[in-house]
């Protein structure tokens, strides 16, 4: 067998197109990808679709579904952690953890840094951080997979409370606060150290809800006489927050959580009382929300986390509860009961990985 060495292969500035599969040591290239809720048209052998739920290869005429494997981003995992936030007899620095994919009480994890009335959680994956609310406006960590004690990673650009944090499974973003800031930071997850400015929102606001997806970070809601506005930002890129659309009610202190397709935001108190109501809205594109279903409780402050496939909502006020409801983010319909925190909580922070 000959060996043939060449430094490049043009077409006159075209793609190079090969009639036959190309063979890589082993293994066959494929050549070709559909991310589409419609079905692809002239697809050939090896062809591999994404039509939101599921990948699938086509074989013979045939789509096959690859079973058990709907890949989510970094920040999502099969561990959800809770930690801080307000209850009847104080502020908290409990952090507690479930198993997402199944039900029941959560466990004990550890403890923060700080007893803080207000927290907000975001991760990559393996390290999961908690945002704590003034007087600190400082930053703990966790390695997801480990239960023990907060660590200190760093401090927000200001002093402020009741902010929402997100991530793309490299930076933590952190919008929003007390006195309708409208500042946001952000921070490498991997790398401890102090916060830096972001941009701004285009409303400044506090109490909203954040979630995610690879490229795209979404805040909702608020309290700036309660807001139904959603912003968003591209996360790798800082800079200041675009408009995105309306949630269907106007509230302070939702929740969301996402998974690489779609964003949901739950709960929160309204100028007619606590939000049992449940949006939903496709991250990649822009527009008002549309309804999901119902929590089993309608409540503000619940901490929420997901896997990429069920979301979660833990504690909230109005009064405090320790409930803890799950949803299956593909499916809108109504929350189901997952279990109970070990304490009756409101403003919880949130992550999940592992």
């Amino acid at each position: 067998m000959s060996t043939l060495k060449v430094d490049a292969i043009e077409n006159n500035g075209s793609p190079v197109n090969f009639t036959t599969d190309v063979q890589v040591g082993n293994g066959t290239l494929i050549r070709e990808y559909y991310a589409q809720s419609d079905t692809p048209s002239a697809a050939t052998n090896g062809a591999v679709w994404w039509d939101g739920p599921d990948y699938k290869i086509y074989i013979e005429g045939v789509w096959y579904i690859l079973s058990g494997f709907t890949p989510a981003p970094a920040f999502f995992g099969p561990r959800g952690l809770f930690g801080g936030g307000g209850a009847a007899s104080g502020n908290l620095n409990v952090i507690s953890y479930i198993t997402i994919a199944t039900t029941g009480n959560t466990t004990d994890f550890g403890d923060l840094t700080h007893s803080v009335s207000t927290a907000s959680g975001c991760s990559n994956g393996t390290r999961g951080l908690f945002v704590l609310g003034s007087p600190y406006s400082s930053i703990d960590y966790v390695s997801i997979g480990t239960a023990g004690n907060a660590l200190d990673f760093g401090t927000l650009s200001d002093s402020r409370t009741s902010f929402a944090a997100c991530s793309d499974g490299t930076y933590g973003v952190i919008g929003g606060g007390n006195s309708n800031s409208n500042v946001i930071d952000y921070v490498t997850i991997a790398t401890p150290g102090n916060a830096a400015d972001f941009g701004d929102l285009t409303l400044g606001r506090q109490d909203m809800a954040a979630c995610s997806n690879f490229t795209r970070g979404l805040f909702g809601g608020g309290q700036t006489g309660r807001t139904n506005t959603i912003d968003y930002v591209t996360m790798a890129t800082p800079g200041n927050a675009t408009d995105f659309g309306d949630l269907t009610y106007a509230a302070q202190n939702p929740r969301a959580c996402s998974n690489e397709t779609r964003g949901v935001f739950a709960g929160g108190y309204s100028n007619s009382g606590s939000v049992i109501d449940i949006n939903y809205v496709t991250i990649a594109t822009t527009g008002n929300a549309t309804d999901f279903g119902d929590l089993t409780l309608g409540r503000a402050g619940a901490g929420s986390c997901s896997n990429g496939t069920r979301g979660v909502f833990a504690g909230g006020n109005f009064t405090f509860t320790n409930i803890v409801d799950y949803i299956t983010i593909a499916a809108p319909g109504n929350a189901t009961d997952f279990g109970d925190l070990p304490v009756s909580t409101a403003y919880v922070g949130a992550c999940s990985g592992g």
